[in-house]
């Protein structure tokens, strides 16, 4: 296993995925709701993430097959995707991507808040996905996929800490602390996604790597 490797992308997973800048959300939409409540929603956003994730690198080559994708375009895709999630970042606001004003009225439903929006767009959405199916298509070996579990189980737990103490970070952290945050992970993800790009021009366009 080559741990660097690993290490790198647990950080642009980390960047993506962006608890912190989540916290607010999750705050609005567990209000009113006591502790056992909470600590319930976090458990399932954090199980929920995981399995999206772990499908995405486990199976993203298939994916990738069934809709005839080649890995370089899907690089250069994901790489533009992750760059504008990380510009919307820098500005520490929200992706329309990751979460749309009909997703957000869900936040009343606390049947499905833990899975939609909490989990499905906002924490695991089309730039962590995406993120995990290119890992995937870099790690070639059996071995490779499966230690992507690796990195996304720690992403997890983090995100799992963050919802737990949501409360205290926010109140520490303050709006301007948040936003502070947000925009230092959107400047990491921007650099990472500019060398997703690169890597995936470079395999369309093979002269450009001489």
């Amino acid at each position: 296993m080559d741990w660097a490797y690993l290490f790198k992308i647990g950080i642009a997973l980390f960047a993506i995925v962006n608890p912190i800048g989540s916290v607010p959300i999750f705050i609005s939409a567990t209000d009113g709701w006591n502790r056992k409540e909470k600590l319930r929603t976090a458990n399932v956003v954090t199980v929920t993430v995981f399995l999206v994730l772990l499908t995405s690198a486990l199976f993203g080559d298939g994916i990738l097959a069934f809709f005839s994708i080649t890995i370089p375009s899907f690089q250069v895709g994901g790489g533009i995707l992750i760059l504008l999630i990380a510009i919307n970042m820098l500005h520490a606001k929200q992706s329309h991507s990751k979460q749309t004003p009909e997703e957000a009225r869900t936040l009343e439903e606390r049947d499905v808040i833990a899975i939609v929006p909490l989990s499905i767009p906002l924490l695991a959405g089309p730039g962590a996905i995406g993120s995990m199916i290119i890992a995937a298509q870099q790690s070639k070996t059996f071995v490779g996929h499966i230690s992507l579990a690796i990195p996304i189980f720690v992403v997890v737990i983090l995100i799992w800490l963050t919802l737990q103490l949501s409360s205290y970070i926010a109140d520490k952290l303050g709006t301007i602390g948040i936003n502070i945050v947000t925009r230092l992970m959107g400047l990491i993800l921007a650099a990472m996604a500019v060398e997703f790009i690169a890597h995936g021009l470079i395999g369309l366009f093979p002269a450009l790597g001489k």
